[in-house]
């Protein structure tokens, strides 16, 4: 793995079948929310996140790309993965740290 991160990649599975959010307990994970706009983020460890609404675009730091992702997708962030969120609407989301 590079040590900037930029060999971690985002994984997202749209629209998780109802048994797969019971099986997970998103339901019981914190909630988190924020408006529309641009936040540098660096993740220090896993997240699992489940987007109640709002739509994103996540730039990988030093790089062009992005990962898209919005209301309806459950969301998994690698441990040490930098990256802009660029946020189109109002994001409101449940969220899991990896404690490992």
């Amino acid at each position: 793995m590079d040590v900037d991160g930029s060999e971690l990649t985002i994984f997202v599975e749209s629209n998780p079948s109802e048994s797969r959010l019971l099986e997970l307990g998103v339901k019981s994970w914190p909630k988190w929310g924020c408006p529309p706009g641009k936040f540098p983020l660096k993740f220090d460890a896993e997240e699992t996140c489940y987007l109640l609404r709002g739509r994103v675009k996540a730039y990988t730091k030093g790089s062009s790309e992005c990962v898209e992702f919005g209301a309806g997708d459950l969301v998994v962030i690698p441990k040490g993965f930098r990256c802009t969120w660029d946020v189109s609407v109002a994001v409101d989301k449940y969220y899991m740290f990896d404690s490992s």
